[in-house]
């Protein structure tokens, strides 16, 4: 499984239905377990990005399709980060030329 950060900003939409933003998040863990996507952890946060999600898909095609399904909705903007762990790290580090 390869690791995600989604970091997610509310729209204007999402904003007007903020007291809905629980609800909707069980809704998106809803749907990467459908989507075959775990969810690590979903925080909501202060600063430049109004929620950040960890979550853990087989590959990029799933991890996109998530954020954009969600998306879709109208109540968040997203951007999906790849991540890499430490045993990720130790191969790419392996494989470098220097």
């Amino acid at each position: 499984m390869s690791h995600y950060v989604i970091l997610v900003n509310f729209t204007e939409q999402g904003a007007k239905s903020i007291k809905d933003t629980v609800k909707r998040a069980e809704a998106f863990k809803s749907m990467a377990a459908d989507s075959g996507v775990k969810v690590n952890s979903l925080l909501w946060t202060l600063g430049q990005h109004d929620v950040v999600a960890a979550v853990e898909a087989n590959d990029d095609i799933a991890a996109t399709a998530l954020s954009l399904s969600v998306a879709s909705l109208g109540n968040v903007r997203t951007q999906t980060l790849k991540a890499f762990d430490a045993a990720d790290m130790a191969k790419i580090i392996g494989k470098m030329a220097v």
